[in-house]
């Protein structure tokens, strides 16, 4: 009876939630009686505007439905430095609205971990295990049926974008949200069937402690005006084929852990980033594709810029005519109706910066299966005048007081194409290939290739690539070849690489090339030729004739003299990235990503030949006659005319206002010894040195030493230059020897080196009189006595300017 009663009263309480549930939902006034006056949007997600209140009115029709979210940054701050730049792209998420009574939550689910299968209670179980994210909460306000409106207008007038975070990592002062000076942006608020597309007007106000970066590019510092975009976009159907990720291919992708996987076969599940293509006819040799990619190209890069960028882009349908596709991959430029952030264009844009900096591709990527929706392209608009800023110091152009060498202009252009096609690879989905020079591919970071011609002069005609590489085709091979059906898919992508590797083609990425102490000898940034050792004589030998011709010649009549320095720069460190290429040599272990069955090298030790080659041509960057500037060049260089500032695009001074040769050459000195006596190197070489009859870091430091302060010495500035060098030397195995990073035999060696350095440099004194090398001696030997502890630090010699992206002239993944 107790039973009975007690099911009764749940019952009764069951149906009372329910009536006032009911209640409640039925208080919901109609969305046609809410929205009564506004303007209505119809689209993928149906909005209003109300003009009388600025706000935003959404229309959920999709209750439970997956769709993307991606915020961007359609107008920035303009400082390369902090990034935030126009066009910049946000993460992408997958995301669904779900109303839970009165409110409605934007549910990010978590796609890193799944299971792929049709029981329910396994998808169930990897769900519960990890954390899903609810980016916002909305109140339902009316309601027909399924259908529930909301008030969006916050959730559009947030910081999505985290500028505020940006700014303060940047260390360039703290700002906050000023909803007083907020408005949604209704020229870029559009709706479209498959994506609806919101923009907002943002204020960040407070700038008290505002940096010098955040001044130099605002009108008022404590006010920064910016714009940020919302696309809700329809995801794509279920036709799309992932294409499995393989690490010789050399594509981004979209990698996730699947628990439905048997325990026998790898839970990691990785595929590779790429646009939708396919054949009409995939049986055929050639065909034309069901719905080709077509880019757009900014319309507002002015001439004969955007002329170079069309050029450059639409190289890569040489890659997809090789692959078996006709008219497949278009360049167009954007049409004046088009809103550059909508989804539905892949974008080549055209972004300036208050200073020189990377230029990056991006994509929007569907993260269930990897397929690109939207290309972006993110090109610096001042790395064109760094071109041609070297190619003025290469050519010293400007006799008789006017020039008509168009090689600068030429070269300039050139690049401009390069990049653009460099650019466009990263938003098909390929990674960066920096075991690619001489032209194997457009994703290597190109040198300008300068040479010298039958009469002495130096010859620029050759600069730069003027196609798509032999390794673009294999990527574009790999990852857009559409076979036909009965395919064994898996063997004809492995037999596409083994064509590859059969061609001598290789492929190396970011990772072993970016690192000072990296060990690949042919993955490099920025360097040329098939041997890097002989570039790096060549590269020695094109300087050597630029700095010969340098004079007033380097600028155009009625410029302040003081700005030869400017092409000074990129000029004097001409041989920067080779010299990082040869030192890569010593200690250097080649390698490929091999997978077991290939055939491919795995690992090699590079020749001791080699590595006694490159060390040789090393150390020539050290000697005095290649760091010394001649008098004629010193005497030419002011201190800074008025009105021109100063910037890290310079050499740093030790001297003041004036012109510092001697500086310029430590940092240069600098420069080599961090690359050759990196911790890692010579860890490195203390391995290899016992391994067969490989070069050992004592070798390395022998030579060294052998060849600064036991070298012959010269006279005048060539002198204060070599006992400088001779200083750095000091200094970089004082910080080796020290260094907990290196291995404790690296250390060792380092440490005898100085017990033998020290024993020398006395002798040395006991046998000279007074003069600058003695104070240069007994200066050395206080630093060799001086006790060295965790807190005392050798001292920093100086920095080179900037030089990525390429020349002298900051920083954002990728160029």
């Amino acid at each position: 009876m107790k039973t009975l009663l007690l099911r009764g009263l749940c019952l009764l309480l069951l149906l009372t939630c329910m009536a006032i549930h009911t209640a409640q939902a039925q208080k919901l006034p109609s969305i046609a009686s809410k929205t009564v006056g506004m303007q209505k949007y119809f689209g993928f997600f149906p909005f209003y505007y109300d003009d009388e209140t600025g706000k935003i009115w959404l229309e959920i029709d999709k209750l439970n439905q997956e769709f993307l979210y991606v915020n961007s940054l359609p107008a920035g701050l303009g400082s390369n430095d902090i990034g935030l730049d126009r066009g910049q792209l946000g993460g992408e998420r997958v995301v669904y609205f779900s109303r839970q009574g009165p409110k409605v939550m934007l549910v990010q689910p978590n796609l890193a971990y799944r299971a792929t299968t049709n029981n329910p209670n396994e998808r169930r179980a990897v769900e519960e295990s990890f954390a899903q994210s609810i980016l916002w909460g909305f109140k339902a306000e009316a309601a027909d049926g399924s259908k529930v409106l909301v008030d969006a207008t916050d959730f559009l007038l947030r910081d999505a974008h985290d500028v505020t975070g940006s700014i303060k990592r940047s260390k360039q002062g703290s700002y906050k949200l000023d909803a007083s000076r907020s408005a949604l942006y209704l020229p870029r608020t559009k709706n479209f069937p498959q994506n609806t597309e919101f923009e907002a007007t943002l204020t960040f106000t407070g700038g008290e402690d505002a940096g010098r970066l955040v001044r130099e590019v605002a009108p008022d510092a404590q006010a920064l005006t910016l714009r940020q975009h919302h696309s809700f976009i329809q995801l794509p159907d279920n036709k799309y084929k992932p294409r499995e990720a393989d690490p010789r291919a050399g594509f981004f992708g979209i990698s996730y852990l699947d628990y439905a996987t048997p325990v026998d076969e790898d839970i990691d599940k990785r595929f590779i980033a790429r646009h939708r293509l396919a054949k009409k006819n995939p049986s055929a040799k050639v065909s034309e594709a069901v719905e080709p990619i077509v880019y757009y190209v900014d319309n507002g890069a002015p001439e004969p810029i955007r002329s170079a960028l069309l050029d450059g882009a639409r190289w890569w349908n040489q890659a997809f005519e090789a692959a078996g596709y006709k008219d497949a991959f278009r360049v167009e430029v954007l049409p004046d109706s088009a809103d550059p952030m909508d989804v539905r264009y892949n974008l080549i844009q055209w972004v300036h910066r208050s200073t020189r900096g990377w230029s990056y591709g991006a994509s929007v990527v569907d993260p269930r299966t990897g397929e690109i929706i939207k290309g972006h392209v993110s090109l610096g608009s001042l790395r064109v005048r760094q071109d041609y800023m070297i190619a003025e110091g290469l050519l010293a152009p400007y006799q008789n007081g006017k020039s008509e060498n168009k090689a600068m202009m030429d070269m300039a252009l050139a690049r401009i194409r390069q990049l653009s096609a460099h650019e466009l690879g990263h938003t098909l989905g390929i990674m960066h290939n920096y075991a690619a020079n001489n032209n194997a591919s457009v994703m290597d970071y190109p040198h300008p290739q300068a040479k010298l011609d039958r009469t002495g002069n130096i010859d620029l005609s050759q600069a730069y690539g003027t196609e798509i590489g032999a390794w673009d085709k294999t990527a574009i091979a790999y990852g857009y070849q559409d076979f036909p059906a009965g395919t064994d898919e898996k063997k004809a992508l492995d037999e596409i690489l083994a064509k590859s590797r059969a061609q001598g083609l290789l492929f190396i990425s970011d990772r072993d090339a970016r690192s000072p102490g990296g060990a690949h000898p042919v993955a490099h940034l920025w360097d040329n030729g098939k041997d890097a050792t002989d570039e790096l004589l060549n590269v020695l030998r094109i300087r050597e004739k630029a700095l010969k011709n340098f004079s007033e010649n380097n600028i155009k009549p009625g410029t302040a003299m003081s700005t030869l320095e400017d092409v000074l720069v990129p000029v004097y460190n001409y041989h920067r990235y080779q010299t990082e290429a040869v030192a890569k040599l010593i200690g250097g272990v080649n390698y490929t990503y091999a997978v077991r069955g290939d055939g491919q090298l795995t690992t090699e030790v590079v020749p001791k030949r080699e590595q006694q080659q490159a060390l040789q041509a090393l150390l020539r960057t050290l000697s005095p006659e290649v760091l010394t500037l001649p008098e004629n060049i010193i005497a030419l260089i002011p201190p800074r005319a008025p009105g021109l500032k100063s910037s890290r695009e310079l050499f740093e001074k030790r001297t003041g206002l004036t012109f510092d040769p001697l500086a310029a050459a430590e940092a240069s000195a600098d420069f080599t010894l961090s690359f050759l006596l990196h911790p890692e190197r010579a860890s490195r070489l203390v391995e290899l040195g016992a391994r067969d009859n490989n070069l050992s870091l004592q070798d390395v430091v022998n030579q060294l030493v052998d060849n600064t302060w036991k070298g012959q010495y010269e006279k005048g500035l060539q002198e204060q230059v070599q006992l400088q060098t001779e200083q750095l030397v000091l200094t970089h195995l004082l910080s080796l020897a020290h260094n907990e990073a290196a291995s404790y035999q690296a250390r060792a060696v380092a440490t005898e080196a100085l017990k033998d350095l020290k024993g020398f440099i006395a002798s040395k004194q006991r046998s000279l009189k007074k003069d600058s090398y003695q104070a240069h001696l007994t200066f050395a030997l206080a630093r060799l006595n001086r006790p060295v502890t965790e807190e005392v630090k050798p001292s920093r010699p100086l920095d080179l300017p900037p030089g990525s992206p390429i020349g002298s002239g900051y920083l954002m993944q990728c160029d």
